[in-house]
């Protein structure tokens, strides 16, 4: 008979042993599914990887293609430019921009790439070369520094072949006056008659018909000054006012022969200048390419003014030889004989001088209005002012507001005729007061308009260089343009890449060739110029 202790004590030990192989097993479960996991994070680190190797061969595939900015990273690599001397350090992101221009463009600017130093060589201005860089980094924004020269920033903008867009707009904003297309005339003979009136600088001819046309114009402004003399004036004037009189009254009148104007000898020098005017134009128009243009131009309009009164004033004569009765009166016929000083204004065509004017006028348009609007108000504020403190003088010539209005504008632009003045302490204070602000209203836009004369003057007197001048060869390559040697072939392998400052990409030919030299950048020597 079995004892019943020990057959408890085998089952507990049956027991036991038991749990422990769920423990066992659950152990190896655990290190089973770490592996696994371990494996599955191996395989994608993997598969990264070779993502990421396959990318740098697209990267590396496309750069030696001779397009850098394509391969994504690349593109934000630095690049060193040396402007003579001036050391400079930008993106290539930041040049890819503008890939029409010199610096955008590798390929261009792979001419002015030195592989010794690692860097772009360009011979140029330097205080240019901040504004070009700031154009690249501000997106378009072009400024020129205030201590260069508009010929020479000119000159700096058609050697990075920023664009014709970008230079126009530069012109624009310099004031330059639009180069508008001028259209000539397909006819040859009316071509070379075009030129001959319109182009006084076009030949030999046209400069003496324009010196022609400048002592025509001169000659008629003298006559339209020397007949207001009193000595030619009284004749004249008397027998017109006799006629308007005489017809006012239907009277018969007599008129001498030698009374007419037909022989008045300013009405003849009037008439030969009036006939090279009229020729003139007409020649101008018979040849013009756009009729409708030559109507819009204002310098056409200002000949035709010109040469009007004239024609009105012989119609005019021609209806009181036949005895008829003249269709308008005396003041009429002065004022439009008065059209006749606009005749100066035909020296413009040929005057330097009037066209800065001119210029000058246009660009001051907003100052010219504040000036005009400032001295609004303080007529407005001080003849008010004038009258009420004049008020209780009896002998005052302030007897109205209107009336002040003379006396402020004389005063505000400090003329002082003197025919009006006050009289009364107040009116005193008043006056000064009108002095003061005049002076301080004229101060305040006047200098802007001299600046722009300034501007404009320095401006065409800077075109009117016509010296030749040859800048310095900028290219480091020219030298070595009709050799063909090994060394040319490497160097014009690199198609437009560049080495970056920080050695990340590889250096392309070059990288490795020697001992000294690392990830592309050559450290043989100290640098031939000091690097600011």
């Amino acid at each position: 008979m079995e004892d019943p202790g020990k057959s408890e004590r085998v089952l507990r030990v049956g027991g036991g042993n038991g749990g422990k192989d769920e423990k066992a097993e659950e152990v190896c479960a655990n290190k089973r599914a770490k592996n696994e996991r371990n494996t599955a994070e191996k395989e994608d680190q993997e598969n990264e990887e070779s993502e990421e190797k396959e990318r740098v061969q697209k990267v590396r595939e496309g750069s030696h293609a001779g397009s850098p900015w394509k391969g994504g990273w690349v593109i934000s690599e630095r690049l060193a430019i040396n402007v003579s001397g001036m050391r400079y350090e930008t993106q290539l992101r930041t040049l890819a921009q503008f890939p029409d221009s010199l610096l955008g463009d590798p390929r261009r600017r792979l001419r002015y790439y030195d592989p010794l130093r690692n860097e772009l060589f360009l011979d140029r201005n330097r205080a240019c070369f901040d504004a070009i860089l700031y154009f690249y980094q501000s997106g378009g924004r072009l400024r020129r520094p205030t201590n260069v020269p508009l010929d020479v920033f000119l000159e700096e903008l058609e050697f990075y072949e920023l664009g014709e867009d970008v230079l126009a707009r530069f012109k624009d904003d310099e004031g330059f006056p639009k180069d508008d297309e001028r259209p000539l005339p397909v006819n040859e003979c009316q071509k070379r008659l075009w030129m001959l009136f319109e182009h006084p600088e076009s030949s030999s001819g046209a400069r003496i018909i324009a010196i022609i046309s400048v002592m025509v114009i001169v000659v008629s402004i003298i006559i339209f000054c020397l007949e207001t003399l009193p000595e030619f004036r009284s004749e004249r004037e008397q027998m017109e006012e006799y006629l308007h009189q005489a017809h006012s009254t239907n009277s018969s009148v007599s008129v001498p022969a030698t009374s007419s104007l037909f022989y008045d000898p300013f009405f003849i020098v009037e008439t030969i200048c009036i006939c090279w005017f009229s020729f003139e134009l007409l020649m101008r128009f018979s040849c013009s390419p756009s009729k409708t243009h030559f109507f819009k131009d204002f310098m056409n309009v200002i000949d035709f003014t010109a040469i009007l009164p004239y024609f009105i004033t012989l119609g005019t004569e021609l209806a009181k030889s036949k005895g008829g009765t003249p269709a308008m009166s005396l003041a009429i016929v002065r004022v439009i004989r008065l059209v006749r000083v606009f005749r100066i204004f035909k020296l413009s065509r040929h005057s330097k001088g009037l066209q800065i004017l001119g210029q000058t006028l246009r660009a001051s348009m907003r100052e010219l209005g504040l000036l005009i609007f400032f001295l609004f108000i303080g007529v407005i504020l001080f003849s008010s002012a004038i009258y009420f403190a004049e008020a209780d003088n009896k002998e005052t010539a302030f007897v109205s507001i209107p009336y002040a209005f003379w006396w402020a504008v004389v005063t505000m632009t400090t003329v002082g005729y003197g025919d009006m003045y006050p009289e009364t302490v107040w009116g005193k204070l008043v006056g000064s007061m009108c002095a003061i602000a005049g002076v301080l209203t004229i101060s305040l836009p006047v200098p802007v308009i001299v600046s722009n004369f300034s501007y404009f003057y320095h401006r065409e007197t800077m075109c009117d260089d016509r010296m030749e001048y040859t800048h310095v060869k900028t290219s480091i390559w020219e030298k070595y343009a009709d050799e063909d040697t090994e060394g040319e072939k490497d160097l014009l392998a690199l198609e437009g890449m560049y080495v970056p400052l920080n050695g990340s990409v590889p250096g392309g030919p070059y990288a490795g060739r020697d001992a000294g030299r690392k990830a592309g950048n050559v450290h043989i020597r100290e640098p031939l110029v000091t690097q600011v």
